[in-house]
């Protein structure tokens, strides 16, 4: 993401002009407009034009808008963002009032003007507009018959291809008709591997299988890559992490990322640190319950004694339509960062993100135990009963 211009006012009023030059930029935008905000960007619109005989014909042309926003629709796969709204500024093809949908597109410039910016969303812009925020694993999960090819973002997880083959079973004196679709399987999962991850870019390339099953990947991928002379994949050897998982399903990818080799490897990026984070929660939730809360009131109250040390919240919870309970969000990832506290925030398409928005969207690992939290958990636990 480019910053082009940045002017926002001591009231937190304003506007930002920004450039989106890659797909996962587009979910950084979906993350920032708001309805209620205005977005000014450039689009086509369909025109009725009536001649002097009197004859009406419609052409497209591209003109410049600004909606105030009612509706905002992202497709997570084909990283495409629609915003609906009504016209708010005098133009000559369209009306004051009338309704239009612009479709956000990577490279072409837009400006979202605000009543007010927080500071979720600006340091939302920040993440974006930083190089080093940019993508740096891939992943193969995979079991025989199955295999998700997944590219692990900062910000998300998305499934790039699923490959999947019939695999017979083995029969006694006879195992051709299992080996031959094993292969088969095999160099579909070689050819989605070189169609969808850029090896300039990747810096490891996670394979994750239960059994023995990526070994086995690994061995013939490679001694294809030596009979074809395959130069990309000989090359970029040393980016193939191999590491366990229980099947080939995508949610498998967590345990991957959770892997001592895996977060030593990964040290530097978002994803291994949402993982580690919410990996640490589980623990001591088992271990130190009084010392791992969920839920908002729960977490709200464990700040207003100052406790927490890390703060895990959903980006999903930013997205809210009411603008009261949005702030409440905001204020409590304020009041942990003046607190001295770490905030984690999950995106919602990652593997980790899934799972946190199962457990509220909002969990916190405490300094020091609060018995009395637990406490109030139960008696209104018993209450209901």
């Amino acid at each position: 993401m480019k910053l082009v211009r940045k002017d926002i006012e001591k009231d937190n009023a304003g506007q930002v002009t920004l450039v989106p030059e890659e797909p996962e930029d587009m979910w950084h935008t979906y993350n920032l407009v708001q309805v209620g905000d205005s977005l000014r960007a450039s689009t086509i619109r369909k025109v009725q034009t009536e001649s002097s005989t009197g004859s009406v014909g419609s052409n497209r042309v591209r003109t410049t808008l600004t909606l105030c926003v009612e509706a905002i629709d992202f497709d997570s796969q084909a990283c495409q963002l629609r915003v609906k709204g009504t016209n708010i500024q005098e133009n000559e093809y369209v009306k004051m009032g009338a309704y239009h949908t612009i479709e956000l597109e990577p490279n072409r410039q837009f400006t979202l003007a605000k009543k007010q910016w927080d500071s979720v969303v600006l340091e939302r812009i920040e993440q974006a507009c930083d190089p080093a925020w940019s993508a740096d694993v891939a992943a193969v999960v995979m079991q025989e018959g199955l295999a998700h090819i997944c590219l692990v973002t900062p910000s998300m997880t998305l499934t790039r291809a699923k490959v999947e083959v019939n695999i017979p079973r083995k029969r006694k004196g006879n195992c051709s008709q299992h080996d031959r679709a094993l292969e088969r399987f095999y160099d579909q999962v070689i050819q989605a591997i070189q169609r969808h991850i850029h090896f300039d870019v990747v810096k490891c390339i996670l394979v994750a299988s239960p059994g023995f099953v990526r070994e086995q990947f690994c061995d013939y991928m490679f001694q294809q890559a030596v009979k074809t002379d395959n130069k990309v994949l000989l090359e970029n050897r040393s980016k193939f992490l191999q590491v366990h998982a229980s099947s080939g399903h995508k949610y498998s990818l967590k345990e991957a990322l959770c892997d001592p080799t895996v977060a030593s490897r990964l040290s530097d990026t978002k994803a291994a640190g949402e993982v580690k984070a919410l990996d640490d929660f589980y623990k001591m939730l088992q271990h130190e319950p009084d010392r791992a809360f969920y839920g908002l009131k729960q977490v709200e109250k464990a700040n207003e004694a100052m406790a927490i040390d890390t703060l895990l919240i959903s980006d999903e919870l930013f997205r809210h339509q009411d603008v009261a309970t949005r702030s409440r969000y905001v204020r409590l990832v304020d009041s942990v960062k003046e607190n001295a506290g770490t905030v984690r925030i999950f995106s919602s398409l990652h593997v980790s993100g899934e799972q946190l928005s199962q457990l509220t969207g909002v969990a916190a690992i405490l300094r020091f135990p609060v018995p009395e939290l637990s406490d109030q958990e139960d008696d209104s636990s018993s209450e209901e009963d």
